[in-house]
């Protein structure tokens, strides 16, 4: 589902006084908004075209530092402008704050208006037009994970993140009392999403204390990243706005389970899924076995872009849910890939590798470019791996390092073949500068282990 407010509604509203201000975003490496306030009455009578912005917004860190080794931009080439084109099909309703719209928009080149190839958006839009090309429409969804902790993120900050405290003392998983604690924050976000035009599902509690999930309704690809993206801003928002800070950083404690952000996907051919054959095994169709094949035999390659930080390999540990084999199995949460709704149109594939830092157009366009592969090389599934998929052996494992998925990630041709050299290079400096920042930094557990002993 796209935006739900038009640009005559909106023109209508601002005459009213009810719209002032429209926020014209773009989506960064991380997965985050970016962009600019304008005053509606600006907005409608120029900025609707086109606004620009640095091009050092797809070239920097978490923290928002400038590294070199970029080819799209540097200090040596001046840092230009890209043109930001709003895309009013996303434009919609911002209800968790007064007088505001929201548009989305893409990037070009500022001087030959050709789209920015390593743009997220654009990188998942090239996949969706192949799988076009081949009469398949992409629907997926995620589910977004994280914890709510006491005190306001600029609290925690000064405090210097020592002191984080979840704001449920219990294990909530499914816990209708222990999650009333929370629907200060949870009914608000559900219900200003919708106001957005987002559909979601449901809030749930999760299996730690303190940690929550938020499940928005399937939809095309496209449309997937774009709710996940709005949502995952929205919590943050509304968290500050009630004093309490959300955090989707995916492993916030080595004695506590981490979040996860888990995709489903199926295709869809003429308004049928293609996934579904109700005369097969599990009512899995061709497709969807060559699809999955796909998935699973590149899935080293692509784990950059579901785990993007050093922070994201913490996660992947035994008995928490959390995959560490890159195999599938029917309805099991030991597995990195979950066969969910077997013999009904429902039909889809879960991939559960995932953190709850992924940015899901990167995610996205990397798995449909991995189960296009496996359909253009009429790949064959393996039998589903059964059990506790922790201890099966000689299975491929998920890289448990990011400097491992960085290794992966640039040697693949797989990758190389669907999004280009320029991209993938971009994408893993990207990754390598991470790793670097880590590498210089002497940490707690450090001093504390050697500090006297060493």
């Amino acid at each position: 589902m796209p935006g739900n407010l038009d640009f005559e509604t909106l023109k209508d509203m601002a005459a009213k006084g009810e719209i002032d201000t429209v926020l014209v975003a773009l989506v960064d490496m991380q997965g985050r908004l970016m962009g600019k306030r304008f005053h509606v009455s600006n907005f409608i009578d120029h900025s609707v075209e086109e606004t620009h912005c640095c091009n050092y917004l797809l070239a920097t860190d978490l923290v928002m530092s400038t590294p070199d080794g970029y080819k799209s931009t540097s200090w040596e080439m001046g840092y230009g402008d890209y043109t930001l084109k709003p895309d009013l099909t996303t434009l919609r309703l911002v209800p968790w704050l007064e007088g505001t719209a929201m548009v989305l928009g893409d990037l070009e080149d500022h001087s030959t208006h050709k789209p920015v190839p390593h743009s997220p958006r654009q990188m998942l839009k090239t996949q969706v037009d192949r799988l076009a090309a081949m009469g398949f429409d992409a629907m997926m969804a995620t589910e977004l994970e994280f914890f709510l902790f006491e005190k306001d993120y600029r609290t925690l900050q000064k405090e210097g993140y020592r002191e984080l405290v979840p704001l449920s003392g219990h294990n909530e998983d499914y816990n209708l009392f222990q999650t009333t604690k929370e629907e200060g924050i949870l009914r608000p976000l559900r219900n200003h999403l919708v106001g957005a035009g987002i559909p979601v599902e449901n809030t749930k509690g999760e299996a730690e204390l303190g940690q929550q999930e938020l499940n928005i309704r399937y939809a095309s690809a496209m449309d997937c990243a774009d709710n996940h993206t709005i949502a995952k801003h929205a919590t943050k928002e509304i968290a500050w706005m009630n004093g309490v800070s959300a955090s989707f950083l995916p492993k916030w404690a080595s004695d506590k389970v981490g979040s996860s952000s888990h995709v489903h996907m199926s295709l869809w051919k003429d308004g049928d899924p293609a996934f579904f054959d109700k005369d097969a095994d599990y009512g899995m169709s061709d497709t969807m076995r060559s699809f999955c094949a796909g998935l699973i035999k590149y899935a080293r390659d692509y784990t950059f872009f579901l785990a993007p930080y050093v922070n994201s390999y913490k996660r992947f540990a035994k008995g928490t849910f959390a995959p560490t084999k890159t195999v599938w199995s029917v309805d099991n949460r030991t597995a990195a890939f979950r066969l969910c709704g077997d013999g009904t149109k429902g039909i889809r594939m879960e991939c559960r590798i995932g953190g709850s830092d992924l940015n899901p157009y990167l995610a996205q366009a990397a798995m449909l470019a991995a189960g296009i592969k496996g359909i253009e090389e009429g790949l064959t599934l393996d039998p589903p791996t059964k059990g506790d998929v922790y201890e099966s052996a000689d299975v491929p494992e998920i890289p448990t390092s990011l400097r491992e998925a960085i290794e992966t990630l640039e040697n693949s041709k797989f990758l190389r073949d669907a999004f280009g050299d320029f991209v993938i290079d971009h994408y893993t400096r990207c990754a390598k500068w991470e790793q670097e920042e880590y590498d210089k930094v002497v940490t707690d557990w450090e001093i504390e282990r050697g500090f006297e002993r060493a």
